[in-house]
C-alpha cells in the first residue's frame, strides 16, 4: 500500500510535512513524544489541520490509549480517523482524556482555541514539543516554511575500490542568503546512522564538495554504503538541494555520473531500463523515511503491462538496498523498460548497470506524473508554438562514440507516444528525420542514431531532439521524456542520462513554459553549473540551444571560470547557432595557466541572458585500457 502523504503538488510545489516528521533530526523528539503520551493514559487526538493521517504513516500510534479524535471542520465530522469517526472538536471536553495531542507545529494559537474545552487536569502537548533545534530553522517565525527543509537525499558509497562524490554550489548566495550551511548525515544500508556534521559555506557562490574518500578518511569510518541526508539552512530562493553526484574508483575505469534525487517522494518512476545481454541492472532503493518500508512495497513491472513482482523484504528506515532487476523481473530484457511502483516510500532513485566486461555506470529514474490528462491542444499549438515541447540530448562525436535514444512513457494515463526524432548539426542545420509513429505504452523503441546520421554532421558532433508528431492521430501532455545512451567505441565504457521536453526559446507562454528556474515563465536565459573534474580527469561539456520557434540567430554565451570560493578567475564568450550545439572541453577553452589560478575545486557557470540552453556534463580519462567517461543533464539555478 502507498503511503498516504502528500509530498509534492505541480502547482504548490513541495509540501513540507512529511519533510518535518520525518527529518532525522525529529525522530528522537517524536519517539519521546509518543511515549510520553503512551504513559499518560488516554489521549485525545485534535486534528485541526489535516496532519494526523500522514503522521500516523509514518509513525506508530498503535501503542496510544485513545479517547477519541477531534477535528475543526464540520465537513471532516465522521471521517475515520485511525480507525475511528472523527468528531466535532466541541465534544473534546467530554472525552475523559488525561492529555489532549494537537497534531500541527506552530500550535500555539489553535490550542488558544480550545482550551476552554480541554478537560480538567488533561495536558496539552503538540508537534511544537518535537521541532528541530532553532539553529536549523531559515524561517524561525513559520516551522513548515518549505526553506526550512531545504533537503536532499544522495547515493554515498564507499567500499569495494567505489567512491562518490556530491558537487554542488551555494546558490543560494545569489539570492541575496548569508551564513548558510548544510547539516549531513550518512546512514549505512540498514539506516543506521554513521555520522552527522555541518558544513558551513562561505557567502558566495562557492563549490561544495562532498568526496566519500575524504570523509570515511576525517571521520575515521570504516566501508560503508547507503544515504547522505542533505540539509541546506539559511537558504533564500530555493528550496531544493541539487548536485552532481560522480562515481569514482581506485581502477581508472570507474567513472560514472547522475543527477540529484529530487527532494520528493512518488507514486511511480519509470525509465528504468532492462539488462542487456550480458549486463545486470541493480535499481538502488533508499528508504526516505524513518519507518521501515514493509515487504511488498515496492514492485516492478514492465512497462504497459498489469503484472506486477513485489520485493518480499523490509527496507529499514533510512535504510537502503541494492535490487538486481532479474530478481524480480528475469526475462526483462532492453529495449524494454520497467516501471517502479514506489509507494512513496523512496525518493527519486538511481540504477546501476554492470556490464559484461565489469564497467560500472549510474544513472537515475524519472518520476512518473499521475495527475496528468492527454490535452487535445497540443496538435493545434504549433501554428502558434512551432515545434512545441523538444526533448534535445547530444550526439557526441561520432568518430569515438555511438548514440541511442529510447522513448519512455512517464505518465500513468500516457498509453501512446506520437513521436519523430530530428538531428542537428552543430550549425543548427537539420540533417536527418524520421517519423516513430503513434507508439503504444508497451513498446520500446531503441533508435540507433549512427543509421540516422550517416556521415552527415560535418563538425563530428551535433544532437538530436525528439518531438511530438501527431500526423497519425495520438494524443500528448507535455511530459515527453526519453533515455539517451552513449558509449565509448574504443573501451566499451557506457553513459545513461534520461529527462523530460521543455519549450523552448519562445516568448509565447503555455502551462508555465518556457520553464523559468526563478520567476514566471517564460524562461529565456541560463545559468548552469558545470562542475570541474581533477586531473587526470577533463571535464566534457555539450550544450544544446534548442528553439521551438525561431529564436536569436546565435547565442551569446559566458563560460565563466569560477574558483572554488566562488570568485570569477576568467571569461570565454561563445557563439551557438539557433538550432546548434557545441561540444568542448575544459583544457581546450581555458589554457593551463587559468586553469591553474582557478585551482581544484573550481566550477564553470555558464550564463546567457539571450536564450535558454540545455546541457550535458561529464568527465572524461583519456582512451586506452583505463578509458572512461561520463555524462548526464546538467542543473541550473
Amino acid at each position: 500500500m502507498a503511503l498516504k502523504i502528500e509530498t509534492f503538488n505541480n502547482l504548490t510545489g513541495g509540501h513540507a510535512f512529511f519533510k518535518a516528521i520525518g527529518h532525522p533530526l525529529s525522530l528522537p523528539p517524536i519517539t519521546a513524544l509518543l511515549e510520553k503520551l503512551g504513559k499518560a493514559g488516554p489521549v485525545a487526538i485534535y486534528d485541526p489541520l489535516g496532519f494526523l493521517q500522514p503522521f500516523a504513516e509514518i509513525h506508530d500510534l498503535s501503542a496510544l490509549s485513545l479517547a477519541g479524535l477531534y477535528v475543526q471542520n464540520i465537513d471532516k465530522v465522521g471521517e475515520s480517523l485511525l480507525g475511528q469517526p472523527a468528531q466535532p472538536v466541541t465534544a473534546l471536553r467530554d472525552s475523559g482524556a488525561k492529555a489532549v495531542f494537537v497534531a500541527a507545529y506552530d500550535a500555539a494559537r489553535l490550542i488558544d482555541h480550545i482550551r476552554h474545552l480541554v478537560p480538567a487536569g488533561a495536558q496539552i502537548v503538540s508537534l511544537d514539543d518535537a521541532r528541530l533545534p532553532e539553529a536549523m530553522l531559515t524561517n524561525r517565525r513559520t516551522y513548515l516554511d518549505p526553506l526550512n527543509f531545504a533537503t536532499n537525499i544522495a547515493l554515498f558509497r564507499d567500499e569495494g575500490g567505489h567512491h562518490t562524490r556530491v558537487v554542488t554550489a551555494n546558490y543560494w548566495a545569489g539570492y541575496g542568503a548569508t551564513g548558510v550551511s548544510l547539516w549531513c548525515c550518512l546512514f549505512d544500508a540498514e539506516g543506521n546512522r554513521l555520522a552527522d556534521w555541518r558544513e558551513s559555506l562561505p557567502d558566495a557562490a562557492a563549490s561544495v564538495v562532498l568526496d566519500s574518500r575524504q570523509i570515511r578518511a576525517r571521520l575515521g569510518l570504516g566501508d560503508f554504503c547507503g544515504s547522505l541526508f542533505l540539509h541546506a539552512i539559511g537558504v533564500r530562493g530555493h528550496d531544493v538541494v541539487k548536485y552532481a553526484l560522480d562515481t569514482y574508483g581506485d581502477e581508472p575505469s570507474v567513472l560514472s555520473c547522475t543527477h540529484d534525487a529530487n527532494a520528493w517522494p512518488a507514486d511511480f518512476y519509470a525509465g528504468l531500463p532492462a539488462p542487456a545481454e550480458g549486463e545486470k541492472v541493480l535499481l538502488w532503493l533508499q528508504n526516505a523515511h524513518p519507518s521501515p518500508i514493509p515487504a511488498g512495497g515496492i514492485g516492478l513491472n514492465l512497462m504497459g503491462s498489469p503484472e506486477i513482482a513485489w520485493l518480499d523484504r523490509e527496507i529499514p528506515g533510512f535504510g537502503s538496498h541494492a535490487l538486481e532487476v532479474a530478481e524480480l523481473l528475469p526475462d526483462a530484457r532492453w529495449p524494454q523498460q520497467i516501471e517502479i511502483q514506489a509507494g512513496k516510500y523512496i525518493v527519486r532513485p538511481r540504477y546501476e548497470v554492470v556490464q559484461a566486461n565489469g564497467r560500472r555506470r549510474i544513472a537515475h529514474a524519472n518520476v512518473e506524473r499521475v495527475d496528468l490528462k492527454p490535452d487535445p491542444r497540443l496538435p493545434e499549438i504549433s501554428n502558434l508554438m512551432g515545434k512545441g515541447f523538444v526533448l534535445p540530448a547530444p550526439v557526441l562525436p561520432t568518430d569515438r562514440f555511438e548514440s541511442v535514444l529510447l522513448p519512455t512513457p512517464m505518465a500513468t494515463t500516457q498509453d501512446t507516444l506520437p513521436v519523430s526524432v530530428a538531428i542537428y548539426d552543430e550549425t543548427g542545420r537539420e540533417v536527418a528525420q524520421q517519423r516513430l509513429g503513434t507508439l503504444k505504452r508497451s513498446d520500446s523503441v531503441a533508435v540507433e542514431l549512427k543509421e540516422m546520421i550517416d556521415g552527415q554532421l560535418k563538425g563530428g558532433y551535433g544532437h538530436v531532439e525528439l518531438l511530438y508528431d501527431f500526423a497519425d492521430g495520438g494524443a500528448g501532455d507535455g511530459w515527453l521524456h526519453g533515455l539517451f545512451r552513449y558509449r565509448d567505441k574504443l573501451t566499451g565504457h557506457a553513459a545513461d542520462s534520461s529527462f523530460g521536453a521543455h519549450i523552448f526559446n519562445t516568448v509565447l507562454t503555455y502551462k508555465n513554459e518556457p520553464q523559468s528556474y526563478a520567476g514566471r515563465a517564460p524562461g529565456l536565459s541560463t545559468r548552469l553549473f558545470l562542475r570541474l573534474g581533477s586531473e587526470p580527469l577533463d571535464t566534457i561539456c555539450h550544450l544544446i540551444y534548442p528553439a521551438s520557434t525561431p529564436w536569436h540567430g546565435t547565442s551569446q554565451t559566458d563560460l565563466v571560470l569560477t574558483s572554488a570560493a566562488g570568485a570569477e578567475i576568467a571569461t570565454k564568450r561563445v557563439e551557438i547557432a539557433c538550432s546548434g550545439s557545441f561540444f568542448f572541453r575544459y583544457s581546450e577553452v581555458f589554457d593551463e595557466a587559468t586553469r591553474a589560478k582557478a585551482g581544484d575545486g573550481a566550477y564553470i557557470l555558464i550564463r546567457d541572458v539571450t536564450c535558454r540552453l540545455f546541457g550535458f556534463h561529464g568527465l572524461i580519462r583519456e582512451a586506452g585500457p583505463d578509458g572512461a567517461f561520463s555524462l548526464d543533464h546538467m542543473f541550473g539555478f
